[in-house]
């Protein structure tokens, strides 16, 4: 693996008496697509909205593109991040919801626009540039002057890919993607995702449930639970043939279920 810019190092995450990640070791390759599978609880969308600074840790350090992300270094030591350090580190970063989270009262073309004028000190030219580009990759240049609720919940989503992207991420953060999609419209979602996977050089973790889609487009597939990886490999040998007893279980209730 090239040096890892994104790093868990022993990190503990509780929710109560919960233990959501139990000293959890981690890393991804910068250029790396790495799916996270696993049951519901295992821990899979915690490691993304702790990259996104939306929930904290108890233990542990997290880094990001080489620097801690919960933590400052002073005088040698580490201690809490300040806002404005998250601030800085979150840049780096994309993440697309399960639910699309973009602005309503906003169009489709403000919506990719907005935080690039604002956070990143683009002119309006620029950014808006940037968006229609944005728009033309995800196939949805008709619709840039629409509001979100004029469109279907698998537009959202690719205009939420947009969005995402038009912050220049290092890396894109995927959780469940096409969880709250009708099933007709996963496909359109999959095949953006799918050409940003192939066609750029980003780095990207996904949290899916989609078992065929992670074996296509993932450099590495990590299955969780209870908050450690049990097993992680290539996705052929994890799918066809998985090492560990709890993966096999798992596998076989899921594609069943999907059978």
């Amino acid at each position: 693996m090239s040096d890892p810019i994104i790093k868990f190092d022993k990190v503990v995450k509780r929710f109560g008496n919960f233990t959501v990640l139990n000293e959890l070791d981690f890393e991804v390759g910068t250029g790396e697509k790495v799916t996270i599978i696993g049951p519901s609880g295992s821990g899979k969308s915690t490691v993304l909205r702790i990259l996104m600074t939306l929930e904290n840790i108890n233990e542990g350090v997290v880094y990001v593109g080489g620097e801690p992300l919960w933590h400052e270094r002073k005088n040698g030591a580490l201690i809490p991040a300040s806002e404005a350090h998250l601030r800085k580190m979150r840049e780096q970063l994309g993440m697309v919801f399960q639910q699309f989270n973009l602005f309503p009262h906003m169009t489709v073309r403000r919506n990719l626009t907005e935080a690039p004028v604002r956070v990143l000190g683009l002119s309006k030219s620029e950014a808006r540039n940037r968006a229609d580009e944005l728009l033309e990759m995800v196939g949805l240049t008709d619709q840039a002057d629409k509001f979100p609720n004029q469109l279907s919940g698998g537009q959202q989503q690719r205009v939420g890919i947009a969005r995402a992207l038009a912050m220049r991420p290092k890396v894109m953060l995927f959780d469940e993607p096409t969880s709250a999609l009708d099933p007709e419209l996963v496909g359109e979602v999959l095949n953006v995702i799918r050409r940003l996977a192939t066609e750029h050089d980003l780095t990207m973790l996904l949290v899916t449930h989609e078992m065929q889609f992670a074996r296509q487009v993932s450099d590495r597939v990590c299955f969780f639970d209870k908050g450690r990886i049990v097993e992680q490999g290539v996705p052929d040998q994890l799918f066809t043939n998985p090492r560990e007893e709890r993966t096999r279980e798992f596998l076989k209730a899921v594609l069943e279920s999907e059978a």
